[in-house]
């Protein structure tokens, strides 16, 4: 064949109509080869067309990505199930028209867009050009939109819709993801992440409006148009001044001897966690100079968590010996998370776990409350919140203290929920937080916020040295007087939709049909919880207190020995997470017993209803 003649042929093969044999996959092709205005990504699906790569079209275009516990999140790329300028296009346009429906004055209250510091140049994405087209849709349909003009915290944009007024407000990012992925988290009027039946409802409108409108491209409108705002000036003041409603030892921060090593992951928290210790009065902390500018490759660490622990902490760690600091602070690439390590009197590192520093900020702020609350203050009026999957530590310091705790759904969008509806009836929340590190102190924000927990640890670590007590200590203090709370939580990945379900589906048909198990090997069940079928056996009407969640598979087991453990599905991930935890009173202070029971019990839990090595799931690798 001629030269010639190949290159018609190829030509002719990226023209419609397609015939791949699949109709529905001819049309997808059609449309997007029709609808992408993204060079990179429009020839993603050429080549794949071009070299007859059915298999993967299919898999890129004939289905669309879902709300999980965090927005929508996939890897960037071409195709309707990754995150990409058209994807992000139809999603706006989907909230545009879900908005409108609901709010008649969204036109005068507006939108805020903020974004990370993301991007793959194979795809010509980045999570500042996918905000720029999602402020450029809504301008286009005459929407004010409130664009920051540079990278900020998650926490920013949910704060940013309250403190504006604005309907609701869309942040660009995927946390703390590997780098191939982006995301578009959606918050609401109320400053909290979007629950269902707003998911749903934003969806289908998806649905109804794929193809771009005219001006859905036009990204220039955010240079020219009237209608667009750049609120970061304002909204970093107001946060800032927030933030000293939990600051309660100014002056002794401005004194401390302590040194702080800070790490923002590549990310966007330098520049705010250092403005957060000035409004404290503390000297800023030190920054690990190669992780604290934007790098969407996250070139210095093998993945962007900071709750991966030690492993990833390694240049923050030797960086805080070398200066003489005792307290390294780790903020995720979003600064909506916060991992804290301590070095010890022996010469280790403790790196906290997300339930251990919870241990810690539910005792500071009830103490802090304690000790500048007003005479007729009432006990009886305050709050601490925690998903269903975190420790229990919150619960059994309530009880004790007289305060109410209460727990919800895994995922922050419940928790800031929850937090509005308390405040609305009078009630004040302390403290709320998810075990995977993600905590808030206090309720400007609806959301877990890592620049605010960051510089909280930093005034309880200066606090506690006033009296030669380090963090752990502290957390032992904590647990002698309110129980030891042990828990451990891991995951495994399985990358097949099917398997993960029958693993579920096993459990709940497990020695006969539509039957829980009795034993995990040696271990006693007392109760069963199936927040995906709303079964639970401790209710007198074996009801869920806490909201049915079909989407996702969760199975909670409360054992005889007094250990409760979770299975479920990740909203974000592949993964199916664990969670385990031991709750002791106060007089069980044998912690290596308890110890040891737990780890018997994950063992059981593992062998007896993963089945890892028959369902081929791999280890977490640590």
């Amino acid at each position: 064949m001629t030269e010639n003649a190949e290159g018609d042929l190829n030509s002719n093969l990226l023209h419609a109509p397609y015939h791949t044999g699949d109709p529905q996959l001819d049309t997808a092709i059609e449309q997007w080869l029709r609808w992408d205005k993204n060079p990179k990504t429009k020839e993603q699906i050429e080549n794949l067309l071009r070299n007859g790569m059915n298999k993967e079209l299919r898999d890129r275009l004939c289905c669309r990505m879902t709300f999980g516990t965090a927005g929508l999140r996939s890897a960037m790329g071409a195709g309707f199930c990754y995150i990409n300028d058209l994807t992000v296009i139809q999603s706006t346009q989907g909230m545009y028209k879900y908005l409108e429906r609901c709010f008649s004055d969204f036109k005068q209250r507006g939108f805020v867009v903020g974004y990370d510091t993301r991007g793959q140049v194979t795809s010509s994405c980045s999570s500042q050009r996918l905000a720029k087209l999602t402020a450029a849709v809504l301008l286009a349909k005459d929407v004010p939109v409130y664009l920051f003009s540079r990278y900020v915290p998650t926490p920013f944009v949910p704060y940013a819709v309250q403190e504006l007024k604005a309907v609701a407000g869309v942040m660009i990012t995927a946390s703390h993801n590997r780098k191939e992925d982006n995301g578009y988290k959606v918050y609401w009027e109320n400053g909290a992440q979007i629950t269902s039946p707003h998911d749903k409802e934003i969806l289908k409108c998806i649905e109804e409006c794929v193809e771009p409108w005219n001006g859905s491209w036009n990204d220039n409108l955010v240079d020219t148009s009237p209608l667009k705002r750049d609120p970061l000036q304002d909204i970093c003041r107001r946060y800032m001044d927030d933030l000293k409603k939990i600051c309660f030892y100014r002056e002794l921060n401005s004194k401390t001897t302590l040194k702080f090593v800070h790490t923002s992951f590549h990310g966007v928290g330098h520049d705010y966690v250092q403005l957060a210790f000035q409004v404290f009065g503390f000297k800023p902390p030190i920054p690990v100079p190669e992780q604290k500018d934007p790098d969407p490759d996250f070139s210095t660490v093998k993945c962007p968590n900071p709750e991966e622990g030690e492993s990833v902490l390694e240049l923050s760690l030797r960086l805080a010996e070398k200066e003489n600091a005792r307290i390294v602070l780790a903020t995720d690439p979003d600064a909506d998370r916060l991992a804290v390590a301590e070095l010890q009197e022996n010469g280790v590192w403790k790196v906290f776990t997300g339930n251990e520093l919870a241990a810690l900020f539910g005792w500071w702020m009830f103490d802090c409350w304690k000790k500048s609350k007003s005479r007729n203050a009432d006990v009886n009026n305050i709050y601490m919140l925690a998903t269903t999957v975190s420790s229990k530590i919150l619960k059994a310091i309530a009880l004790k203290e007289g305060f109410h705790f209460e727990e919800t759904l895994p995922g922050f969008k419940w928790i800031g929920s929850r937090i509005k509806d308390l405040l609305e009836n009078g009630k004040e929340v302390l403290f709320s937080f998810e075990e995977s590190i993600g905590f808030l102190c206090g309720t400007s924000v609806l959301d877990k916020d890592g620049v605010s927990a960051a510089v909280v640890v930093a005034e309880m670590a200066s606090y506690l040295e006033t009296m030669n007590i380090t963090l752990k200590q502290q957390l032992i203090n904590v647990y002698e007087k309110y129980g030891y709370h042990i828990s451990k939580t891991s995951y495994f990945l399985c990358y097949d939709p099917t398997t993960i379900k029958s693993i579920f589906e096993r459990l709940r048909n497990f020695d006969s049909p539509k039957e829980y198990p009795k034993f995990c090997g040696a271990f006693a069940i007392l109760h069963v919880r199936d927040i995906t079928t709303g079964y639970d056996s401790s209710q007198p009407n074996k009801k869920s207190v806490l909201p049915v969640s079909k989407s996702s598979q969760m199975i909670t087991f409360t054992f005889q020995n007094g250990c409760v453990a979770t299975l479920r599905t990740s909203g974000t991930e592949p993964k199916i997470k664990y969670y385990a935890e031991m709750c002791a009173s106060p007089d069980q202070s044998d912690t290596a017993l308890l110890e040891e029971e737990l780890k018997k019990l994950i063992d059981a839990l593992i062998e007896n209803f993963l089945e890892p090595s028959k369902n081929g799931l791999t280890w977490r690798s640590v």
